[in-house]
């Protein structure tokens, strides 16, 4: 609707320019925006307000000349007037937010896409957790965020490809391997001092025991860096597949895993070092090398490669954004843990190192949540092992239930997330609302035959309806491919479900108030009925971009 009616604006401003009316040489950028008090119209522009300094004229005069020319113009526009200094308010034919109602049933689940994307290829890197332990409630709010907005740049027009980074190199691996190894030992009798800063974790001791029953005692004589070396791998691989099997049953999945170890074994560090250190962005002092950051924003310039020739996570994230737009990809998304926000600077810095503009790497911060049981935070720790896996909340109250509130507030916002209220099936529980309000039109359709109405959605009759709630409805369904639009270029997928909430209240308080089965009254029956039929259409669309089902009953 709005691109419409600013298609309409421009071709009055273009017939005035045309006429002599208004001395542009062209109609500038039109903004259509919905005014904050629905008495001042559907929609308005500052149009005229822009144009008042080239034309040499008052704002409302600039608008006056514009309205007259809009005036019985078009058949999209019911009454337009002038509001305050210059602003034109619009109100659209109800004729025409009807209509939006055959475009929804005509493009079914395709309602709501869109082509902004234009194909850009674009890469989503999300969760990345170490192989080192489960994934926690922490990690599921990230896989949840990813996940989501790889999805609606889909529906936007993007090509989008999801990357898992595999944290396989470095000393938290060796930490595991002997970890493991220790209580591999000690389930074969032997006394071992158990590290406090070893992964202290039940899932450690299972691990352990799976490699007892398949290696019996062989590697109870090996070399301790031996032994460490080889239950790193073994262990990050059993974590590794549990990884991926809780991110299934959570409905989220990767086209690519990337080993941070390959970086090395490929020789992808020395060379991206090499190409920072030709362009004057690496330097050596006091026998390490150093990232310029400073030149990017950063405080202090950041160690690539330590004094004894160890390299530091920034020496693998150097050569792993540089292999990224190696690729080809136009951008590359980060999804981080807020705690991460200072490390933004740096990246931005490799990207403007690489010769890429900063912009085209996009970081997602995502906050912290607190989980709640009986009002008392379950604290949340890998290596103590005292944590609320992803798995134990999603078998708790369900994927569906778990990836809705994770998705209910901005992803850089703290959020709380009560377990019992993610239980319940009642209106308090947003996504039992949400989901409800689908299931609830189902039921409606089988009630209709049940009670003799021939529901007949080919051709309703769209002029019987007419009261403000349908209308409100009708309105609130024509804005979602906008609100899908600019949650997929903003990277806010709680836009999605503060929509979805907005909508089911609507149609739970229309259905509340309105008959929508009348027996006696066949074509208003139908009218009714193909409004909710594209209720529905929306709400399932729209649980679908956020990866979660729209039952038919419940």
């Amino acid at each position: 609707m709005k691109e419409q009616l600013r298609a309409c604006i421009r071709k009055g401003i273009e017939g005035c320019i045309a006429d002599g009316t208004l001395a542009s040489a062209t109609a500038p950028a039109i903004v259509v925006e919905k005014p904050s008090h629905p008495e001042h119209g559907d929609f308005a522009t500052n149009v005229a307000m822009l144009m008042a300094k080239g034309e040499k004229k008052a704002p409302r005069a600039v608008a006056e000349i514009i309205v007259a020319k809009l005036k019985g113009s078009t058949e999209l526009v019911d009454s337009v007037e002038i509001a305050g200094p210059g602003f034109i308010n619009f109100r659209i034919k109800p004729s025409a937010w009807r209509e939006t109602l055959n475009v929804i049933s005509g493009a079914g689940a395709e309602f709501g896409k869109s082509t902004v994307g234009r194909g850009k290829k674009v890469q989503v890197e999300f969760v990345s957790a170490n192989p080192t332990g489960p994934l926690h409630i922490g990690h599921g709010r990230g896989a949840a965020t990813g996940d989501a907005v790889a999805s609606l740049l889909e529906a936007a027009g993007f090509e989008v490809q999801r990357e898992y980074y595999i944290n396989d190199a470095g000393n938290q691996m060796n930490t595991l391997g002997l970890s493991v190894l220790l209580r591999y030992r000690e389930l074969l009798g032997q006394q071992v001092d158990f590290p406090e800063n070893c992964y202290q974790g039940a899932y450690i001791k299972d691990i352990a025991a799976d490699a007892v029953k398949a290696y019996g005692d062989s590697y109870l004589q090996v070399s301790e860096d031996e032994g460490v070396a080889f239950f790193a791998k073994y262990g990050g691989n059993v974590i590794l597949k549990g990884i991926e099997d809780d991110l299934a049953a959570f409905g989220v999945r990767h086209d690519h895993w990337f080993s941070e170890q390959s970086l090395f074994d490929d020789g992808k560090v020395p060379a991206a070092i090499e190409e920072m250190q030709e362009k004057g962005l690496i330097y050596e002092q006091e026998g390490a090398l150093w990232f310029r950051t400073t030149d990017y924003g950063d405080d202090k310039d950041r160690v690539v490669v330590r004094s004894n020739g160890v390299t530091t996570y920034f020496a693998s994230d150097i050569a792993y954004h540089r292999d990224k737009f190696g690729r080809g990809f136009d951008w590359v998304i980060d999804v981080w843990g807020a705690d991460h926000h200072g490390y933004v600077p740096r990246l931005k810095g490799i990207v403007q190192g690489l010769g890429r503009n900063p912009d085209d790497l996009k970081i997602i911060l995502v906050q912290l949540v607190s989980l709640l049981r009986d009002g008392v935070p379950v604290a949340m720790s890998t290596r103590s092992g005292q944590f609320d896996t992803l798995k134990e909340v999603v078998d708790e109250v369900g994927r569906d239930a778990a990836r809705f509130f994770f998705l209910m507030r901005r992803s850089d916002s703290q959020l709380d997330f009560d377990l019992e209220l993610a239980k319940r099936q009642s209106t308090d529980n947003p996504v039992y609302y949400v989901q409800y309000a689908h299931a609830r039109i189902r039921s409606i359709f089988e009630a209709a035959q049940e009670k003799g109405v021939t529901v007949d959605l080919s051709a309703p009759q769209l002029d019987l309806l007419q009261t403000a709630e349908e209308m409100s409805l009708i309105k609130t369904l024509a804005t979602f491919p906008e609100t899908l639009e600019s949650s997929a270029v903003n990277f806010e997928p709680h836009r999605i479900t503060y929509y979805l909430q907005d909508l089911a209240a609507q149609f739970h308080s229309y259905y509340n108030k309105s008959r929508v089965i009348i027996p006696e009254e066949q074509q208003l029956s139908n009218a009714r009925l193909f409004l909710l039929h594209c209720v529905a259409i929306t709400i399932k669309n729209a649980l679908t971009v956020l990866g979660i089902s729209a039952p038919e009953r419940m």
